[in-house]
């Protein structure tokens, strides 16, 4: 397993963070909808956790006059791997938001943030407190975990080598488009197939988030109910080559793209070699046919605006 672990201590996805305007109709659509289990709140903030993880919570929204990322959380080995990784990071030119500390969010920790190549606010800790979680039983469609998020970037490659650089990201694949170039980049920190992934956008923002049911039923289950419920659908139900995940995609109500998942694939051998699949076969974005064909409109679905928060530090 060696090959898959990070080589400075990064661990796995923790959560993402979002600015919105609608703050309340946006609640409601991840705890009444979606699935999520609000945890708690704080003024202006609602933490929100998947009920199978023991993360605090995957999602946090903050009430604001405008949309954007407030940042990424990655978990990390231990506060000596975020002290080691800040004083990497600082000593090579990135820009750090803040030095390591003691976290002032839910679950407390030991973290530090930083500006990635295209100015998103990356959040390290480590020692966040862990929440009383359960597993989630048969037929519940509600998320097990958050999977992976996906950002846009007008230059993924330059993206793709600023993680590998700096924090040791791997390479597991990518797709590719004869009049694009390369279009996405899966990049992993443990054994997932990807905890992010950039793709090719006209600026930078969010792509995708995605969450992990338990299965294959319940994913079903959960993409009908947000169905039935008249969320707008993006894409899908169908199965990726890479990753072999399933996915259906739906916007929120602040029009960043949601996804549903499972079966996303274990990497569990050293020796995994990257391939680069070609867009233009039906079979790279999806085995089962279920999905309509990859277009320009759906593509456009997930460029989402431009990112209001590049290289602005959220007050949070």
């Amino acid at each position: 397993m060696s090959g898959n672990l990070n080589a400075f201590g990064i661990t796995h996805l923790r959560h993402v963070d979002l600015a919105v305007p609608d703050y309340q109709t946006q609640r409601s659509f991840y705890t009444d909808l979606w699935g999520l289990t609000e945890v708690g709140t704080d003024g202006d903030l609602s933490y929100l956790a998947a009920e199978g993880s023991p993360e605090q919570y995957v999602i946090r929204l903050r009430r604001a006059g405008e949309k954007r990322l407030d940042l990424i959380s990655f978990g990390a080995t231990d506060p000596a791997a975020v002290d080691a990784l800040a004083a990497k990071l600082a000593s090579e030119g990135v820009q750090l938001v803040s030095q390591p500390d003691k976290l002032q969010t839910a679950g407390g920790g030991y973290g530090f943030r930083f500006f990635d190549i295209d100015g998103r606010v990356i959040e390290i800790s480590a020692d966040v407190e862990t929440r009383q979680h359960r597993e989630v039983e048969e037929g519940e469609s509600i998320p097990v975990r958050i999977s992976h998020a996906v950002m846009n970037s007008n230059d993924p490659t330059r993206t793709k080598d600023f993680y590998e650089k700096y924090l040791g990201f791997m390479l597991s694949d990518t797709l590719w488009g004869e009049h694009m170039g390369e279009m996405m980049h899966f990049m992993r920190c443990n054994d997932w197939h990807h905890s992010l992934a950039i793709a090719r956008g006209p600026h930078t923002s969010v792509h995708h988030v995605s969450f992990e049911l338990r299965g294959l039923d319940e994913y079903m289950r959960g993409t009908g109910r947000v169905m039935r419920a008249g969320i707008k659908k993006v894409w899908g139900p169908g199965r990726h080559n890479a990753g072999n995940n399933t996915f259906t995609y739906f916007l929120d109500p602040s029009g960043n793209t949601m996804e549903y998942t499972t079966e996303l694939e274990r990497l569990t051998t050293d020796e995994w070699h990257p391939s680069v699949y070609d867009i233009a076969d039906p079979m790279t974005q999806d085995v089962w046919g279920t999905a309509d064909p990859m277009s320009e409109l759906i593509a456009r679905e997930s460029f989402n605006d431009p990112d209001r928060g590049v290289f602005v530090a959220p007050p949070v």
